[in-house]
């Protein structure tokens, strides 16, 4: 629901305040009107809520300055506006410097002029509130992104810590596979070679070269390419092998897990000879 239009006009001449009424009476303002800054004060006071305060310049006991500059400290929102006759530029000066007033509007006024004057001053006065608002809203967008980017900044801490934490697992693991004294050979479920220690790599490739990464029919010798082939389902199957240099007792697994790795695990064991 749109907020109602509300103005104060104070005057210490009742003649004038009653020419005003009837000026807005067709338009959709709720007046209020005050025949002294105190009266005027009194009645902000009781409706903190008006948003144009229109003050004439020329009263007994606080003239159109002071009143307004009170209005400015208390209700600092409001749109101001300096209706007078007196013609002193420096009055006038100082009513807008001291009062913070948005404009001066001679009297007589021209009923028309004072019409547009009013509605500008409450185009001015929501326009400020949704400034403010949009000011507000920023502000919280703002306060909310930092909460967010503060928590990501976590995040990445955390999630950096964990992955340094799982190289340094997975270098370990390398260090004692490559510690084994037996041949270690890992087979994806497509026949890749993903893991092969370095007692793999000198018993079955040239030079000792690494495996990883080679497809197991291409580098692994004829018998253990045949035994990979006719492996069972689980349980783990043995045999043996020749190679050159010496016969090795192999062990084989299959890796069947949903959740993990699916593939083959090899083990060659060298077998001592009497």
């Amino acid at each position: 629901m749109p907020e109602q239009e509300k103005v104060l006009f104070v005057d210490d001449e009742p003649n004038v305040l009653r020419s005003l009424n009837r000026l807005l009476i067709d338009e959709e303002y709720t007046l209020y009107t005050a025949e002294s800054g105190r009266e005027g004060l009194e009645i902000l006071e009781r409706e903190p809520d008006i948003q144009v305060v229109v003050s004439d310049y020329r009263m007994p006991e606080m003239n159109g300055v002071d009143f307004l500059k009170q209005v400015y400290a208390r209700w600092p929102k409001t749109v101001r506006i300096v209706l007078s006759g007196y013609a002193d530029t420096g009055s006038i000066v100082a009513a807008i410097n001291e009062g913070k007033i948005y404009r001066f509007i001679p009297k007589p006024w021209n009923d028309d002029e004072l019409k547009v004057h009013l509605a500008k001053a409450f185009e001015v006065y929501f326009l400020q509130k949704k400034n403010e608002f949009l000011a507000d809203e920023l502000q919280k967008s703002n306060d909310e992104l930092k909460i967010i980017n503060e928590n990501l900044e976590d995040l990445v801490r955390e999630r950096t810590e964990e992955v340094l934490f799982q190289n340094k697992v997975l270098e370990r693991a390398h260090y004692i596979l490559d510690s084994l004294p037996v041949g270690v050979v890992g087979i994806d479920k497509d026949g890749m070679i993903v893991q092969s220690n370095l007692y793999a790599n000198k018993i079955l490739s040239t030079n000792g070269a690494s495996l990883s990464g080679k497809t197991f029919k291409k580098v692994l010798p004829t018998a253990l390419i045949e035994f990979v082939e006719q492996m069972p389902e689980p349980p783990p199957s043995n045999g043996s092998i020749e190679l050159e240099g010496g016969a090795y007792l192999i062990k084989g697994a299959v890796l069947k897990s949903e959740e993990g790795q699916q593939g083959i695990i090899l083990v060659l064991d060298m077998i001592e000879r009497e």
